[in-house]
């Protein structure tokens, strides 16, 4: 491990706005009062990265909590440092698996989730592993409210097929699909923030994919 990567471990133990493996599973069913001290609705991004979108989206909606999630401490020291830098206080990160979401949202806790950019796990062998596969979309029906959204933002195309594919299979409610967000009516101000991955998308002319469905 590189001296950053140490460094930015060390760091991230000492950030408020982070809470790494099994610290995060005394606040389950208690996020809004337990750790933001409020009532207000939570929102998650799964496989957050660097934590640009939920950062940005904790600044467009201070009456939300967000939580970004991600296993990598060292991507989650950016957004981590940037909202205590900034002072956004309803945001926080929490370094685990995504699989194991249901030890640390109760049923129906969560608002709203996104997933920006995830590894789209282009090989069938590793169909189990993508985000919008039937293991994961049967962990965001327990814990979403009902007729919570998620919401798949991808440059992969294989990943917007494959999930639009599910989400008619599954008898999904489809509410928005773009193969090309930005040249369709839907890129508003929460969808044109642009994480570090997608800037090096669109300067080599990918085509930026949008979906957003319900379970009822």
């Amino acid at each position: 491990m590189g001296k950053d990567k140490i460094r930015r471990f060390a760091e991230i133990d000492t950030f408020s706005n982070v809470l790494q493996l099994d610290a995060g599973k005394p606040f389950k069913d208690e996020w809004g009062k337990g750790f933001f001290k409020n009532n207000n609705p939570v929102v998650l991004e799964l496989a957050c990265g660097k934590g640009e979108y939920t950062v940005n989206l904790a600044t467009l909606f201070p009456d939300k909590n967000f939580i970004g999630i991600d296993y990598k401490g060292n991507r989650i020291w950016r957004g981590a440092k940037t909202a205590l830098e900034e002072n956004v206080t309803n945001v926080a990160f929490l370094r685990i698996q995504i699989e194991n979401l249901l030890d640390y949202f109760a049923p129906g806790e969560v608002d709203e989730i996104w997933i920006t950019f995830p590894d789209p796990q282009p090989q069938l062998s590793r169909e189990k592993k993508r985000l919008t596969s039937p293991r994961f979309l049967d962990k965001y029906i327990e814990i979403l409210r009902p007729g919570g959204c998620v919401n798949l933002k991808t440059d992969n195309d294989g990943l917007h097929a494959y999930t639009a594919e599910k989400i008619e299979e599954l008898k999904l409610k489809l509410h928005i699909r773009t193969e090309d967000l930005y040249h369709s009516p839907h890129a508003d101000e929460v969808l044109s923030i642009k994480t570090y991955y997608e800037k090096k998308y669109l300067k080599d002319n990918k085509n930026i994919n949008y979906l957003k469905f319900s379970f009822a």
